[in-house]
């Protein structure tokens, strides 16, 4: 998954916790929460060479394309 990160274009990510049993680095062994999506995004910035606060700007812009919604309603959360 990892290596086909790497082609995905940044107008195209989204990022995500998986499955419960299945926590993002560092956190393996416990159970997976929402919260951890930030260890998932910190890496994918890293990956993409991107400042994490860009890719939250990005995935957050291309969230609200998928599901059409205006993004300036999603300020609030970030």
């Amino acid at each position: 998954m990892r290596d086909a990160a790497r082609y995905v274009p940044l107008d195209r990510l989204l990022v995500e916790t998986d499955s419960p049993y299945l926590a993002p680095v560092p956190h393996r062994g416990k159970e997976n929460q929402p919260a951890m999506v930030r260890d998932v995004a910190e890496y994918m910035a890293v990956l993409k060479g991107v400042a994490v606060e860009e890719l939250a700007q990005i995935t957050t812009d291309n969230f609200a394309r998928l599901f059409h919604i205006d993004a300036s309603r999603l300020s609030s959360i970030r």
